[in-house]
């Protein structure tokens, strides 16, 4: 490969790999995964190699683990407000149902507003349903946080990859 069209398609990978770093802090946004196309792109053409197939190994585990965290620290919080497992479930659900039909902002707002909705059904308490509420934006917040702490070192390991082959 010549060298302007190799360094051309690095920078593109980067920017994609940016593009989903910055798409990390939304919630339910797989940034991480966008990451990972992207190395899975750079390993296709530009070969994996060794250290690269080791990499690549570590940048799945990472995006696994993004994709995880996310409900993870988001159910924990508002399940220690007091959410049932339940309410947590119709949140989910809602964000996934919010995000496909309003994109990208529709599960933002759909996932708090269910959860309020079927606590304070629940509870008949709009003060507790509100603190369930604001357990379950906290853990969105630590959570957009840890993805974007992951998204980085998912870069940065592709960075090394792309440096040494």
């Amino acid at each position: 490969m010549p060298q302007w069209l190799e360094v051309s398609f690095n920078v593109f990978i980067l920017l994609v790999m940016l593009g989903g770093l910055l798409l990390s802090l939304l919630p339910i946004v797989p940034g991480a995964l966008i990451i990972w196309l992207a190395a899975l792109v750079y390993g296709l053409v530009a070969g994996f190699g060794t250290l690269g197939a080791w990499l690549f190994v570590f940048l799945t585990l990472l995006a696994i683990a993004a994709m995880l965290i996310d409900n993870v620290l988001m159910g924990t919080k508002a399940r220690q407000a007091g959410a049932s497992w339940y309410a947590i479930a119709l949140a989910v659900l809602a964000g996934l149902i919010g995000s496909f039909v309003f994109p990208p902002l529709g599960g933002l707002i759909a996932a708090p507003i269910a959860l309020y909705l079927v606590e304070f059904a629940r509870s008949k308490a709009a003060d507790q349903a509100w603190e369930i509420t604001k357990g379950l934006l906290t853990g969105w917040g630590l959570s957009a946080l840890a993805r974007f702490g992951i998204a980085l070192v998912m870069i940065m390991a592709w960075g090394i990859w792309a440096y040494t082959g």
